[in-house]
């Protein structure tokens, strides 16, 4: 067979949990794609200007951010796992529905930034439990987990593009900068709404016409709603919900975990040394655990190089997906808008492909060597459009091929340095964390070197930062080779210790025989 009858019986016995944790990752895709289609009606809503709008999106990735490094606290045990889960998929539904009613910025962004924190949660929660589920066998699972992002990213766009207005308000100022201009051309030209909007406002000034987008938010809150109530489903079917009769809540503990990994016995060791070095917990727990000293230096430079291999990787795919737009409209390129606007739904169906194809190559390749072809793909494909700069047809191929080889970099790296650590350590918050801030911060980096350097800088800046994180990808294969150097030589140590005291206990065994032969 093409997979491994030992994975089809892992998931058999986890289905329901890890067809769950694959739910509340669609519910991230389509909370964290639908600002893009829908912003000119959102600021039409609130009256605002572009400036004032997106600040939005900074309120909601922030709080991503933060919702990533905190939700470790969550892992506990499986009951606030789970609950916090639903709270956070609950939340997705409830923010979609009151988004039409917020008539101010203000109220808009403390909504999608309780979004974001919700979306933060998720994230995390679900990685550490397919993690500590499958663990060696955990990076087929993150492929498919990671997949369901991308497929809720494309579906949120086209549940709002038949409600879209087809022109804006008019009220965009007309002395904002470049950099403004590059926000209203990546949002306006959304990958599915087709909008004949101009840069001008005197195409379009006393045109306004009344918006049906709300109804998207409604269909979207309605779509989410059985997102939370799988999970409630699980916590019944595990016999956690406190109202129900049913025994006490159950660990995510060494018992389970050993019954359904094929290590047996040594997964249990592991999720005790795990538990000693303070596990999957949040950064800020991991960073005061008293048990990670005396840990070798390998341990922390896994953490951090991995981090910031992550960092660069997913800021290049948020830059690319964020900037393609401006860079294609403007010398050399010069696309038309309305074919450009297509450029970001190709980024994002190759990524969403790419992710739906490294669930079987997961299986027959090692992560690491799946991170190295990515990785050096990624960096030629920036390279061959640094060439033909002038070429339409490579910048749509150049396109497709950059959004699959950026696609598994996530899911392969998390699975990776989990079985670099032997599953303890801080890996999954840290990746996570790092991931999200590299997307963050290299938007507004990149857009500043573009405003004052021109558009030929994006695809610059992307081969800098693709080569930067495979140097530092280089750097902790270094520290991958040292670590296991280190932990060889500590089980040959123990092994010593272990020797002479057999060798004791069998000689007093043999002088107790002979004396009591002699007696």
């Amino acid at each position: 067979m093409f997979v491994d009858e030992r994975i089809v019986t892992l998931f058999k016995r986890n289905a329901h949990h890890t067809l769950t944790y694959w739910s509340v990752f669609f519910s991230f895709g389509l909370c964290i794609a639908f600002l893009g289609p829908t912003i000119l009606d959102l600021q039409c809503q609130t009256n605002s200007t572009l400036s004032q709008i997106t600040w939005v999106f900074f309120a909601q990735q922030f709080c991503l951010l933060i919702g990533s490094s905190i939700g470790g606290i969550f892992k506990r045990t499986l009951f606030s796992a789970l609950a916090a889960l639903f709270v956070s998929a609950f939340i997705i539904s409830v923010i979609f529905a009151i988004i039409p009613l917020c008539n101010n910025v203000l109220m808009l962004a403390i909504a999608m930034a309780v979004s974001g924190f919700a979306m933060g949660i998720i994230d995390t929660i679900a990685n550490i439990q397919l993690v500590a589920i499958y663990q060696r066998d955990s990076a087929v699972f993150l492929q498919a987990l990671h997949f369901f992002i991308g497929f809720g990213a494309l579906v949120s766009p086209l549940i709002a593009d038949p409600f879209l207005s087809e022109t804006g308000c008019g009220n965009v100022t007309e002395n904002g900068t470049e950099i403004m201009h590059h926000f209203r051309n990546m949002l306006r030209n959304s990958p599915i709404a087709e909008h004949n909007i101009h840069l001008s406002n005197s195409s379009h000034q006393g045109q306004e016409e009344e918006s049906n987008v709300h109804f998207a938010f409604w269909i979207m809150a309605l779509i989410n709603l059985p997102v939370p109530l799988a999970v409630l489903f699980l916590m019944y079917r595990e016999q956690l919900i406190p109202c129900c009769p049913s025994g006490t809540p159950r660990l995510l503990d060494k018992d389970e975990l050993a019954m359904e990994n094929p290590q047996g016995a040594e997964g249990s060791d592991v999720e005790e040394r795990q538990h000693e070095a303070g596990g999957h917990g949040n950064i800020f727990s991991c960073c005061q655990n008293d048990n990670l000293r005396g840990l070798p230096v390998s341990f922390f430079m896994i953490h951090i190089l991995g981090g910031m291999v992550l960092f660069m990787t997913d800021g290049i795919v948020g830059t690319y997906a964020g900037f393609v737009y401006t860079y294609a409209v403007q010398s050399p390129i010069s696309l038309a808008h309305k074919t450009a606007g297509y450029l970001a739904s190709i980024f994002w169906a190759a990524i969403t492909v790419g992710r739906l194809l490294s669930i079987p190559l997961s299986y027959r390749f090692q992560p690491v060597r799946l991170l190295m072809f990515n990785m050096a793909g990624a960096i030629v494909t920036v390279l061959m459009l640094l060439i033909f700069y002038t070429s339409h047809i490579f910048l749509f191929v150049g396109t497709c091929l950059c959004g699959l080889f950026l696609s598994s970099i996530f899911p392969c790296m998390l699975a990776y340095t989990e079985d670099i650590l032997d599953y303890q350590g801080c890996a999954t918050p840290v990746l996570v964390t790092s991931a999200g801030m590299g997307e963050m911060v290299m938007q507004v980096v990149v857009g500043s070197i573009i405003q004052t350097e021109g558009s030929y800088s994006f695809l610059l800046c992307g081969m800098i930062i693709a080569c930067i994180g495979f140097i530092l990808f280089i750097g902790l294969l270094l520290f991958d080779r040292m670590h296991r150097n280190y932990l060889t030589g500590t089980s040959k140590k123990s092994a010593m210790v272990e020797e002479p005291a057999v060798e004791q206990n069998e000689s007093t065994k043999t002088e107790q025989a002979a004396d009591k032969e002699s007696s």
